[in-house]
C-alpha cells in the first residue's frame, strides 16, 4: 500500500443533484400510489353475524355494532356513559350495561333507561359487502 494522497473529489455537477433529487421525487410520489383498500381501518365483522333489532359486541376493539334495521348498521362505544363498565347485551333493540341495567337504543346509543344520563359515543364504520370495518 503506498501512502500517496487520493485526487479531491469534485462537488457533484448540478445535473446530477436535479436528477437525484427528480428521481427521490418520483419515487415518493409512486410509493404513495396504490389501492386504498383495507388501509382505512380494521374489518371487525360480518354483517351476517350481526342480527336485525339487535347487535353484537366486540371486545376487543371496543365497540358495539349493532342492525337497527334491515341492512342498516350503527356502531357505539361498548363503555356505558354512566360508570364506565363494558355492556354485555344486545337484544330487542337495546344494548344493555349489565352493572346498573341502564339500557341503550341500538339505533342512535340513546339512553332508554337509566341510571345513565348521556347516549353512548357513536363509532365510525364501513360496510363493504359483508365486511364491518371500524375506522
Amino acid at each position: 500500500m503506498t501512502s500517496e494522497a487520493l485526487p479531491p473529489v469534485g462537488a457533484p455537477s448540478r445535473r446530477t443533484v436535479v436528477a437525484a433529487v427528480g428521481a427521490a421525487g418520483i419515487a415518493a410520489a409512486l410509493s404513495s400510489c396504490g389501492s386504498d383498500e383495507g388501509s382505512s381501518g380494521t374489518v371487525i365483522g360480518k354483517t351476517s353475524d350481526i342480527p336485525e333489532g339487535g347487535g353484537k359486541i366486540f371486545k376487543k376493539e371496543g365497540v358495539v355494532v349493532t342492525q337497527p334495521s334491515s341492512g342498516t348498521f350503527k356502531a357505539f362505544s361498548s363503555k356505558c356513559t354512566h360508570q364506565g363498565c363494558a355492556v354485555t347485551s344486545v337484544a330487542n333493540g337495546v344494548i344493555v350495561c349489565p352493572c346498573h341495567n341502564s339500557e341503550f337504543s341500538v339505533t342512535d346509543g340513546s339512553v332508554k333507561k337509566g341510571p345513565a344520563t348521556q347516549a353512548l359515543p357513536a363509532a365510525k364504520i364501513t360496510v363493504s359487502g359483508d365486511s364491518i370495518e371500524l375506522t
